[in-house]
Order: C-alpha cells, then structure tokens, then sequence
C-alpha cells in the first residue's frame, strides 16, 4: 500500500472540526463557503488534478485513506472531499486548453457534478446547447463550475453520444431539495440548465482514455468515484467505533450494575465490526495496488482489475454500513439521541449506500466479470 504521509499530515487540521460545527452543517444543508475556500486555497480540493495543472494528482490509495480519516471527523466534509476531487481528475481528460483554464488559471477553482446522462445535448457550431436536471449535486452551493453528463446528438435520427459538460455555476438553477435522512451537510440539491451553451472542448466524452497517461489516469473516473464513496463509509465506521468504545466505558445499563464495557455481547459486537471494517479496507488497498501495478507497467486496467475495484469499493460500503447496525444496536436506547453521534453515523452510512456506484447490484456485475461473462455494464 503506498501512503503519502506528508499529504495526509498535511491536512489534518480540516479533520478536527467540532460537532457543534457537524450539527451547523446538518441544519443548513451545506457547508459553509469559508470551510470551503480554506480547503481549495490548501489544495485538498486538487488531490487528483494532475500536477501539470497545479494539482497534487495522489496515488489512490492516499486519496482513500485521507477520505477515510475526513469521514471520520464529519461524513459531509469527506463527501465534499470526495465529490470535488472525482470531478477534478478529468483535467486529465478536457482539452488542454480547458484544463488550464478551469484547473491552473484559478488555483481556487472547485468543480462539482453529476456523470449520470440526464442532459439532452445538441450541436451548435463548435459547442453545444444542454438541458437537463440532475439530482445529487453534492457541493452544488459551493462550486465554480458545475459538470452534468449529457447526451449528445448530431441529429435526431444519429446515435447519442455520453459527454461529460462543465457548466457555469450561473447558468446553473440549484432546486433547494436536499431534505434528507443522512449525509444532510453535502447540499447534494437537483441542479438544471435550461439552454445553457457550453463552448468547444468543455466536455469529455465519457469512456475515453484521458489526454495525460500518468498511472493515475488508468484508472477509471467512475472507478475513482466508487472508491470515493467506500473510503466516506469506512470513515463513518471507524467514527461509530471511536463512539461506541466511548460510549461503552461510561454507561451502565438498566438494570445492570456492570458497565455496557463488560458485557461480552458488546466486546464480541465490537470485535466483529472492527474486524470486519479492517479486513474490507485492506481489500481497498489490496486490489487498488494491483491495479497500480497494472497501470504502471502495461499503461492499462484490464477488465479484471477494474471489476475488482468495484467489487472492493462495494464490498467495504457495506461492510461499513453492517460494522455500523452492530454497534448502533449494541449501544442499545443511548443510540437514538441526537446528543449521540451513534445515530449520525447509521443515518450517514444508510445514505452511502444507496449510491449507484457501489450498489447491490455490483456484486452481480462483477461476479459475472470474474465468470467470464460479458457484465453489458461499463465498468
């Protein structure tokens, strides 16, 4: 496993945020614009633009395990983390000129989106004009550019074309919706453009191989947001572990005269979880480094590699989310209080899973990969 333990300690002080800070972003659905811009003006949001563009461009697993440890702190600052980062690494993928208008041009920059192909593209010239709403913008609120995949077509009767179009944060309509029952910080609110054009080369066509082919860049844009999505999980495990142990020290159960501590339900319950969130994210780490490897010597994933990152990122987003029911159940009524963070973790958590890129339906998808039959799914 390759860690940049530098680029971790570096960002430590945005982990250390209060929970008088997390009840805040709950209650306002977002994150606040000052949070934000100190986490640009640091570079956190650029850990994989590529460092041609003033980018970090991380190996994955740095980026996992700094996801992880933000998770931990507050599950809507590591999504955030999550979201701005996968949406950056297309720099690699834009044309240059883009990439260095977006990414190096304003060092600030924070670009958030949707790859889902909700939009309805057609030629204009040398641009396009777009339609569309997408749910689950996440970080919407807080960003400089916004992408929408899209749909595009020459003409009504030609075949469509999957891009991935970067729009103006002002000609972006945010539909205030996010009323949620986890992750309620992201501001992850519809986003719609009505018309908007988007000029020549804004866009990446989705599949492609990106422009730069550092190692990094093999791995697949989705691939990197499934990896996301689990390190944000296994982040808000290892807080409900940090909570239970806690919790279990100082409370007595009714009727009890021993502490929750010395029940060997509860050692047996926490045990479990912690094993079982270790084991899925040495998982992670395992099929990632393979993957690395892959990408290093031959220049390319191979299908395998890439059904395996999946498997790992689906597998440790439930992992997550059953070391999390174990504890929440074993901490028993304490768990419903606001004033305990147990309840937060299991809302989070719920809500990480119900993400198309680590699904139920990915176990099917890559079992199939590692059966030899053809997924029909892009992975």
């Amino acid at each position: 496993m390759t860690i940049d333990q530098k680029t971790l300690d570096r960002f430590k002080p945005f982990y250390g945020r209060s929970d008088t800070d997390a009840a805040s972003f709950e209650q306002n659905r977002r994150l606040p614009d000052d949070l934000v811009q100190q986490m640009a003006e640091a570079k956190l949001l650029k850990l994989l633009v590529p460092e041609v563009y003033g980018g970090l461009e991380s190996h994955p697993s740095t980026f996992v395990e700094l996801l992880i440890e933000a998770s931990r702190a507050d599950a809507a600052v590591g999504w955030f983390i999550m979201i701005a980062n996968t949406s950056g690494s297309l720099a690699a993928s834009l044309p240059e000129e883009w990439s260095q208008r977006l990414y190096a041009d304003d060092a600030n920059a924070i670009t958030v989106g949707v790859a889902a192909p909700n939009g309805k593209g057609v030629r204009e010239g040398d641009g396009l004009r777009v339609s569309g709403r997408w749910p689950f913008g996440s970080g919407c609120h807080n960003a400089n550019w916004i992408l929408g995949g899209t749909m595009v077509t020459e003409d009504d009767s030609g075949p469509a074309q999957m891009v991935l179009a970067f729009f103006d944060r002002n000609d972006v309509t945010i539909h205030d919706n996010w009323q949620v029952s986890g992750l309620c910080g992201t501001g992850s609110n519809d986003i719609e453009v009505a018309n908007a054009f988007v000029p020549a080369g804004r866009w990446t066509v989705s599949g492609e191989h990106p422009r730069i082919g550092t190692p990094l860049y093999r791995f697949p844009h989705l691939g990197l947001l499934a990896l996301g999505v689990c390190a944000v999980s296994l982040g808000i495990a290892q807080r409900a572990i940090d909570e239970f142990i806690d919790l279990a020290t100082a409370k007595v159960p009714t009727g009890s005269r021993r502490s929750l501590a010395d029940r060997s339900s509860a050692q047996s319950d926490l045990a479990i979880a912690t094993a079982r969130l270790g084991s899925a994210r040495s998982y992670v780490h395992e099929c990632i480094d393979h993957a690395w490897q892959s990408a290093s010597s031959e220049g390319k994933l191979s299908l395998d590699h890439k059904a395996r990152l999946r498997l790992a990122a689906a597998n440790a987003t439930w992992s997550a989310a059953e070391a999390v029911d174990k504890l929440y159940h074993a901490a028993g009524g304490s768990s419903i209080y606001h004033t305990n963070r147990l309840q937060k973790c299991f809302r989070d958590v719920h809500v990480s899973t119900q993400h198309m890129m680590v699904g139920q339906q990915m176990f099917e998808v890559t079992g199939k990969v590692m059966l030899g039959i053809d997924p029909k799914s892009p992975l």
